[in-house]
């Protein structure tokens, strides 16, 4: 075992450690039920080490507290993870990407539902992109730089989770933008995304430029940030492509997933990094500890990108989808406005990982 690696024993059922579990590239993962403890003692179980802290997880926090109390009383080094995989769920942290005279851009990483959000920094002006709805973590951060956010924007309207964007708006008094056919039926004020729509705030020649990219649903938008970055929402991922069945549409939005690769993603220079609203797992984090990749590395390793025909990609990407996100029907509603959740309510259906992409298909 590395001397700096974290051990995590998450006492849940099997079924649901395999669903969803914490996933970190310095852990080392074990799932032992505390029932099992309890009836053979940690002893049964050598794989749990004696010299290291232990750190019990469970759903709500009690049966993970109950297991470090068994293992503390038998000479290991236990603690639990208050409150369980609902804390882990609402947990944030920054990651400063790229910091210049004219640009900070950070991105906001949400380990336990694998979500990416961004505060771009100008001058004494922000933007947001993707926020997610624990909004205070963006209102802190425009703090820390002394600066206002002056537009908030979502790439699409999401699936697996709850924008943070018209709350973040109303509480910072900031425009809030999405494609309009993100928003068809909503109830909620947006300023409307359209092709082509730049961007241009604080004190330097920071410059954000809208590009209709559809297919994960048919108003997916991804930013272009001064010809080096591209916020790519839930359109093109580090290992993977933005799904296209959740509208109950598969064949209709491939096919539109496949006119923006092939007219606007294929045209993309390869050194431009790509920072998606989404990752699949710790193994994607870069060594400077933020999710993305030059589009160049991107491209080399997934075949749906490497000019394959309509038909072929079509197939892959409509036919193995996999499993929908929890939920996803009433996150989008409430998404649109048309539901509002309890605090409660809201943690509830956030519970669980993302599913928006499909994986890639090494070629």
């Amino acid at each position: 075992m590395n001397q700096g690696e974290t051990v995590i024993l998450d006492v849940r059922a099997s079924a649901a450690y395999l669903e969803w579990h914490i996933d970190h590239k310095n852990a080392r993962l074990l799932n032992i039920q505390t029932s099992k403890l309890k009836a053979n003692g940690p002893e049964a179980y050598p794989e749990i080490p004696r010299d290291k802290e232990i750190v019990c997880v469970c759903a709500q926090g009690n049966a993970s507290q109950e297991a470090a109390q068994i293992l503390n009383d038998h000479g290991y080094q236990a603690v639990s993870l208050d409150d369980g995989m609902s804390a882990w769920s609402e947990f944030y942290y920054p990651v400063t990407v790229v910091k210049s005279d004219d640009l900070e851009l950070i991105q906001v990483v949400r380990p336990a539902k694998g979500c990416l959000s961004y505060v771009l920094i100008s001058g004494d002006e922000a933007l947001v992109v993707d926020p997610a709805r624990h909004v205070e973590v963006y209102d802190q951060i425009a703090k820390d730089h002394g600066v206002q956010i002056q537009h908030i924007l979502d790439t699409h309207c999401h699936a697996d989770h709850i924008s943070g964007g018209p709350a973040l708006a109303k509480q910072v008094d900031a425009k809030y933008w999405v494609a309009p056919s993100e928003m068809e039926g909503g109830k909620i004020s947006f300023d409307p995304l359209e092709d082509g729509l730049r961007f241009s705030f604080g004190t330097s020649k920071l410059e954000v430029l809208a590009i209709p990219t559809p297919g994960h649903t048919p108003g997916s938008t991804s930013f272009f940030v001064n010809d080096k970055f591209l916020l790519s929402g839930d359109t093109v991922f580090v290992s993977g492509l933005g799904r296209p069945d959740l509208g109950g549409k598969a064949e209709e939005w491939a096919a539109m997933l496949y006119e923006t690769v092939n007219t606007k993603l294929n045209k993309i220079e390869d050194d431009v990094l790509i920072l998606p609203a989404h990752f699949s797992g710790s193994d994607e984090i870069t060594e400077s500890g933020y999710v993305g990749a030059q589009f160049e590395a991107i491209r080399s390793t997934n075949h749906l990108l490497q000019g394959v025909s309509e038909e072929e990609f079509t197939d892959a990407v409509a036919s193995k989808v996999g499993l929908t996100p929890p939920n996803y029907t009433t996150i989008v509603s409430i998404n649109r406005g048309l539901e509002a959740p309890s605090e409660e309510e809201a943690t509830e259906l956030e519970i669980g990982p993302n599913r928006c992409a499909v994986k890639h298909l090494v070629g």
